[in-house]
């Protein structure tokens, strides 16, 4: 049963980030930078340093670049204890920084790692959820093959059928889907029918749907939102972000959160000298669930979202690694040094 003070429990792929210093393109590497990171284990990472306590259900490669992502998420505050290891190799990820106008690129080396080649009996689902407050799942873990989108069904399942929360995070990586002959659209429908939460938008639910939306801006986000609520009769909060990209390093991002009954939109910020883009989007979802584990309105929860969301546009590396204060002084417009 769903434990009010229970943790934050997740499951998908831990990865390995490489990527290569000062903007430089692949083909002209001499070395690469690594960043651990995951979807689910970012939004993890990013919950705990807000103090709420969270656990991991993975599995990673039994040699040194498994111990270090795993330790590496230790130190993030996250609970490993379900986090197992295996033999085979780590997932990888290459990203290639953009600089003005050109934009960043990443290329994926995930096909056969520990975890892809894992099934759901791997996992001690039933354990790890015992008296869990929330479960958190995102659209990467199914996109890597039929053994993980069938495990993420079953984590799914146990979790509903135990009255625990599901937040689920679209995520929608055509390059992983492209890789095998998966339906995500058929795939993707069963989770988020299991879902309370779901982090999309108008685009994400018109993948879903088949519907298109014809309204402008909020309108239409609300009339997705609204066809989202009647397809999925589960879901109880939408939540999402419109980007506009200037250059690579200045966006402008506002939030929105969408209830059956009501609704919140920020205002744009302008976000300027980027330092890291990646991660932003598992930032915004671990402060919009952080609102939501205290009780917030929504939106404070919209707010929460965003303003993690902008500070992670600050720090390189995938995982947010804010304190509540750090969120606070955001929000009360503190930009000068805190002292």
């Amino acid at each position: 049963m769903k434990g009010e003070t229970g943790s934050v429990v997740g499951f998908g792929e831990l990865l390995l980030r490489l990527t290569p210093p000062g903007r430089k393109m692949i083909a002209q590497a001499q070395s690469l930078d690594v960043e651990v990171g995951g979807a689910e284990a970012n939004v993890l990472a990013g919950l705990a340093h807000l103090g709420h306590p969270t656990m991991m259900i993975s599995r990673v490669a039994n040699n040194p670049l498994g111990r270090l992502a795993l330790g590496t998420l230790a130190s993030r505050g996250v609970d490993t204890r379900f986090v197992s290891y295996a033999d085979g190799r780590m997932g990888l990820y290459f990203l290639e920084q953009g600089q003005g106008l050109r934009a960043s690129a990443i290329s994926y080396d995930r096909a056969g790692s520990t975890f892809a080649s894992s099934r759901a009996e791997d996992f001690d689902f039933a354990a790890a959820l015992d008296g869990a407050r929330l479960l958190h799942l995102s659209g990467i873990t199914p996109a890597l093959g039929m053994d993980s989108a069938n495990a993420v069904m079953e984590v799914a399942k146990i979790a509903r059928s135990a009255g625990i929360p599901i937040s689920f995070d679209g995520n929608f990586r055509p390059q992983l889907w492209a890789a095998w002959d998966g339906n995500p659209k058929e795939i993707l429908t069963e989770i988020i029918s299991n879902a309370d939460i779901m982090f999309g938008n108008h685009q994400d639910i018109s993948l879903l749907t088949g519907q298109r939306f014809s309204g402008d801006g909020p309108d239409r986000r609300r009339e997705a939102a609204q066809a989202g609520f009647d397809t999925f009769p589960n879901l109880r909060l939408i939540a999402s972000t419109a980007r506009h990209v200037i250059d690579v390093d200045h966006h402008r991002i506002a939030a929105r959160v969408d209830l059956p009954e009501d609704s919140a939109q920020t205002g744009e910020i302008d976000v300027t000298g980027i330092i890291d883009r990646i991660g932003t989007g598992d930032a915004f979802a671990a402060g919009v669930l952080h609102g939501y584990l205290e009780g917030a309105d929504v939106m404070s929860m919209a707010r929460a979202g965003l303003g993690l969301a902008v500070l992670e546009h600050s720090l390189p590396g995938d995982m947010p690694l804010f304190s509540r204060d750090d969120l606070a002084a955001f929000e009360r417009g503190g930009r000068d040094v805190r002292r």
